[in-house]
């Protein structure tokens, strides 16, 4: 059974890194994820939305936090969500049935979110700032890429 694009489509994979394509797993989940500060940075309107809309709700887990203690019901709706199968993306050994974050991450968020994100939405931060970000979460994909198992 092909594991990689390349082994499905009898391609060489030399190729496909030539052209700057990623040989992608076709059987399991991506070790990839969706940059907010290249969001943040897009000039399509639509993706600046989208930063807006993770600020806001980042902002609203943090005034949850504020107002004090929630049920593990509450905590599960506000936190806890699954990856979304179709798109790929995520850690798996097999497949693409991740779990997302479990309770016990929402717990720990919830119980330091308003110390952790004390200023979070009102910060100046500029798009050279995020550029800045940026290039070092790019950075550390690339050196977390290379020394992943799933690779």
């Amino acid at each position: 059974m092909a594991t990689f694009f390349s082994d499905y489509f009898g391609l060489d994979s030399n190729v496909l890194e030539e052209h700057g394509a990623f040989d992608i797993s076709i059987v399991n989940d991506l070790p990839l994820f969706i940059d907010p500060f290249l969001l943040f940075s897009s000039e399509k309107p639509e993706y600046q939305a989208l930063h807006d809309d993770i600020i806001k709700y980042l902002v609203f887990l943090r005034d949850k936090a504020i107002s004090g203690k929630a049920t593990d019901a509450q905590l599960k709706r506000l936190y806890c969500f699954p990856e979304v199968k179709q798109n790929w993306l995520g850690f798996s050994v097999h497949g693409n049935s991740g779990s997302g974050l479990g309770i016990d991450f929402a717990r720990a968020l919830h119980a330091n979110l308003h110390e952790l994100l004390k200023d979070f939405g009102s910060e100046a931060i500029t798009a050279g700032s995020q550029r800045r970000c940026a290039s070092s979460a790019t950075a550390s994909v690339e050196i977390t890429s290379a020394i992943s198992p799933l690779n």
